[in-house]
């Protein structure tokens, strides 16, 4: 696609867009009046409209069904209702079914996936992360380090990008893991990173961590529903991921894992257990000795909240009718276009530099605009006049073309609410 920084051009791209459709399936927020131009996908994805239904439904057959809705009507019963995501989910993240279930939040997830696949002898013990990660990932770190009574300092390698650069080489990361070798216990990274954007090559971290005997894992917080994965076919042990932000299932809305299938059936791997990964036949037996499901549903704790999954599987139906791929296609467009204006608009005043990476399969649906100077001012006027983006100290503002949502009209329009901003201040 050839870029044009002018109304017209972006009008006509979005007339042409075949996912055009599908920004009226959402509810985007309104400032002065009318539609903000919404880019905070990565922080708090918008409202599928038909969220409300789904939950209502639920809503209905608590009305009528009471404590019976755990097993009627047939086709979602609430003793049932974390397999209605299964699919959709498998589909995003590259997986079997068996593989991935939703359950829990972000936090609590990190910390289970932790006591299963992070068990260190005196030798092996290190874990290697990427420096500056999101806190949840930098408080757990901590915190599960010195549960084994280890020292963080001396127990986690964070990885920092090279003097003068603000990303991760691969060549780097994989440098790091073969020279800590067999002391090497885990690595856990995001698999794209919330400040930076960059997506890391997590087939080729898993593999080198595999090589020296490892346990690998991702966040993927910011990386489902975002970009396509394929964790099964990538080998990798174990993934966790939140489900409000690219997938639009509600703020602080239920966490999802993924559990490589070589892990499915081992009733060895150390974990916290709770009654609903119990094995479903026996569970109301109410017997002691517990015996995990198989997959990734072995690691369940309590019965998921049912008004909370109903949102999330509304927002996955989205999914599975359009398809990652496609949306992968558009978002690279989104956000090449955003690039292009952006680039137009620094030649002129050089004020700001794009920190993510500039190739497109290093990064996700976001650009991460670095500002020399004045960049509150600047983001304080794209507020006032409609922008929805997301201010990081001390000086990024982080945008987000959401390819569900997002028109590329709404990017020429920040990029012109941009230029009058560096005009004013």
């Amino acid at each position: 696609m050839k870029y044009e920084n002018s109304l017209a051009f972006a009008q006509n791209a979005d007339k042409n867009d075949p996912l055009r459709k599908w920004r009226s399936e959402f509810h985007i927020p309104i400032i002065n009046g009318k539609e903000a131009y919404y880019f905070t996908g990565n922080s708090l994805g918008c409202q599928p409209k038909r969220t409300r239904s789904f939950v209502e439904d639920e809503m209905k057959k608590w009305e009528e069904y009471g404590v019976e809705g755990h097993f009627v009507p047939k086709d979602k019963p609430w003793m049932h209702y974390h397999k209605v995501t299964k699919n959709a989910l498998a589909n995003i993240v590259g997986a079997k079914p068996i593989e991935v279930v939703a359950m829990n939040n972000l936090s609590v997830n990190l910390h289970l996936l932790m006591v299963s696949f992070y068990r260190p002898t005196k030798s092996r013990y290190k874990v290697i992360c990427e420096a500056g990660a999101f806190p949840s990932d930098q408080y757990m770190f901590e915190t599960q380090l010195k549960h084994h009574g280890l020292e963080p300092a001396n127990a986690l390698i964070e990885i920092q990008p090279r003097e003068g650069e603000y990303t991760l080489r691969t060549e780097d990361i994989i440098k790091t893991i073969h020279e800590t070798g067999d002391e090497l216990a885990l690595i856990l990274i995001g698999g794209l990173q919330y400040y930076t954007g960059q997506l890391f090559e997590m087939d080729k971290i898993t593999a080198a961590g595999h090589e020296v005997g490892a346990k690998v894992g991702f966040d993927l917080a910011h990386g489902i529903g975002n970009i396509p994965l394929y964790l099964h076919d990538w080998n990798v042990d174990f993934a966790t991921w939140c489900s409000y932000k690219y997938l639009n299932s509600g703020p602080g809305n239920v966490s999802g894992i993924f559990v490589h299938e070589r892990h499915a059936n081992d009733s060895s791997i150390n974990r916290f257990a709770g009654w609903w990964g119990h094995d479903e036949d026996e569970r109301f037996l109410m017997q002691k000795g517990f015996k995990p499901m198989p997959g990734a549903d072995g690691w369940q704790l309590s019965n998921g909240n049912i008004l909370a999954n109903a949102a999330h599987a509304a927002s996955l139906e989205i999914f599975e009718e359009v398809g990652m791929e496609a949306l992968r296609e558009k978002s690279l467009k989104l956000t090449g276009y955003l690039e292009f204006i952006m680039d137009e608009l620094n030649e002129a005043n050089g004020s700001f530099e794009i920190i993510t990476p500039r190739e497109p399969k290093h990064r996700g649906a976001q650009l991460s605009i670095f500002f020399h100077h004045r960049g509150k001012e600047l983001f304080d006027h794209l507020v006032e006049n409609g922008v929805i983006g997301d201010w990081r100290e001390p000086n990024v503002i982080r945008i987000a073309p959401v390819p569900l949502y997002n028109s590329f009209e709404d990017v020429y329009q920040f990029g012109r609410l941009l230029k009058e901003a560096l005009s004013k201040h």
